[in-house]
């Protein structure tokens, strides 16, 4: 399977939501804001007090009516931590994000909703998934997010960290149950053998598939990868009779260049005649030399091969 199969997949399979995209909100600096409306609440108060002993009322309307006009524009007062941002919402509609950390005004009917724009990680159970050869095996991963459209997280989704913790743990399930966990032909993609590949295509597949909620997604790692309990001692003696045959097979190769080469530097060197038969007896016994695992004893032999 290809990345970009794997990708187109997850794609299509992918939930749409609302088209909803970040933009910016419309503000203005809360320091001045707040100044204007510590003025205003002051001549508010001025004017009620000093009008509350006279005759004439108007200087207490006219004073309550900046104390109401200072209160409602500082419900507009919206602070902003580093690391957050506030999306804004007036009268039912997207009106923006405010992403500038510090206190800034808005609207004063507008309500605002808070998402942390930080940059998180989540850490998947270990699932138990069968591969792409049938035998079952135990995986988990890691992966590194941040919200990157404030909007399509609040507004495409119901949850975006559910929506991530659910659909990183899909993709792990496929990718898991779309490779072998040891490769067994030339060429083919392993779990365990091309853990780097493997991992490129899980961040593809993560991001195609949270893209919708306006998530980014930064690094995808795969935590734990092994065989399930109940067939891990099979496979451990199956990998370890895997690699005597390759080790054997090795020494052998090994084994066959050295007496091809002592062979040739005898007959070139001009050190002893050989027939057929002495070629081969001298290769039997270089090969049981050089392929034995214990030492070997050696024998003097004070005759000939035809004694």
């Amino acid at each position: 399977m290809s990345m970009d199969t794997a990708v187109t997949g997850a794609t299509a399979s992918r939930p749409s939501g609302p088209e909803i995209s970040e933009r910016a909100a419309v503000t203005l600096p809360g320091r001045l804001a707040l100044v204007v409306i510590t003025v205003v609440a002051i001549a508010g108060v001025w004017l009620v007090s000093d009008g509350a002993g006279k005759p004439a009322t108007a200087l207490v309307a006219l004073g309550a009516v900046l104390l109401v006009l200072a209160f409602g524009v500082a419900r507009g007062l919206t602070p902003v931590a580093p690391g957050e941002a506030r999306v804004v919402q007036l009268f039912g509609r997207y009106a923006g994000t405010i992403r500038t950390d510090g206190l800034r005004w808005i609207h004063p009917a507008a309500r605002t909703l808070k998402i942390s724009t930080r940059i998180r990680n989540h850490e998947t159970a270990v699932a138990k998934v069968n591969d792409a050869d049938g035998n079952p095996i135990e995986i988990a991963a890691v992966v590194v997010w941040q919200v990157a459209d404030t909007a399509s997280a609040i507004y495409s989704v119901d949850d975006y960290t559910q929506f991530v913790t659910i659909q990183t743990e899909t993709a792990v399930r496929h990718i898991a149950s779309s490779y072998p966990y040891t490769s067994r032909r030339e060429g083919e993609l392993s779990l365990r053998e091309n853990a780097e590949e493997i991992t490129q295509r899980l961040s593809a597949e993560i991001a195609a598939r949270v893209a919708s909620a306006g998530v980014h997604i930064i690094e995808s790692r795969l935590t734990r990868l092994s065989y399930a309990p109940e067939i891990a001692q099979a496979m451990l003696r199956q990998q370890q009779a895997s690699a005597v045959v390759g080790a054997r097979q090795r020494i052998v190769e090994g084994a066959v260049g050295m007496v091809q080469l002592a062979l040739q530097r005898l007959q070139d060197e001009d050190v002893v005649e050989l027939d057929e038969e002495r070629k081969a007896t001298m290769v039997s016994n270089l090969l049981v030399v050089l392929c034995s695992e214990q030492a070997t004893q050696p024998v003097v032999n004070t005759g000939t091969l035809y004694q």
